[in-house]
């Protein structure tokens, strides 16, 4: 019995869910052609362009800024060679290296220097590191003294003093 009253509420629900169907949607239709034909609102006026005074540009006696600046490229100077193979400590900035001790004593001495890859490197004099064409120009027991080539916007290149520390830890 139970199990024919489950069968007649499901075909009455289904009976209602399919006469629902059936409605007529020309009210719908009817208020969609209403809204349709209504003017539409009008738009905000622009608001009024802002003049500006002209001033007038003279360019014959200043520097073309699309073209290279003058320099001296040509006088003797130091500049990084461009030939010269990079060593393995050129790819990280120099602030990013430390120095961790050193080997050897006098002009031998070799300092050792751990990089961001925790790799250690050995760094004599004349060996390159950091990102500015940095050589090593001394080793000693506390620190490395660097000197960097950096530009100097004109074409030129400048020596720069650095220097990397024994970190007392």
């Amino acid at each position: 019995m139970n199990a024919r009253i489950l069968k007649v509420g499901v075909l009455v629900v289904v009976a209602l869910a399919a006469t629902g169907c059936g409605r007529s949607t020309a009210d719908l239709e009817a208020w969609v052609a209403e809204v349709k034909a209504r003017p539409a609102p009008p738009l905000d006026p622009l608001p009024p362009l802002r003049t500006f005074p002209p001033v007038e540009y003279t360019a014959d006696t200043l520097r073309d800024p699309f073209s290279a600046p003058v320099g001296n490229r040509d006088a003797a100077g130091p500049r990084p060679d461009p030939n010269r193979r990079k060593e393995a400590l050129e790819a990280f900035p120099l602030d990013a290296l430390q120095m961790v001790g050193t080997i050897g004593t006098g002009a031998d001495t070799i300092a050792l220097v751990l990089a961001p890859d925790k790799v250690t490197y050995r760094v004599r004099v004349n060996n390159y590191l950091g990102q500015s064409d940095g050589r090593v120009a001394s080793v000693a027991p506390e620190r490395i003294e660097i000197v960097e080539l950096v530009s100097d916007g004109a074409g030129g290149w400048l020596e720069r003093q650095a220097s990397l520390a024994l970190d007392d830890k």
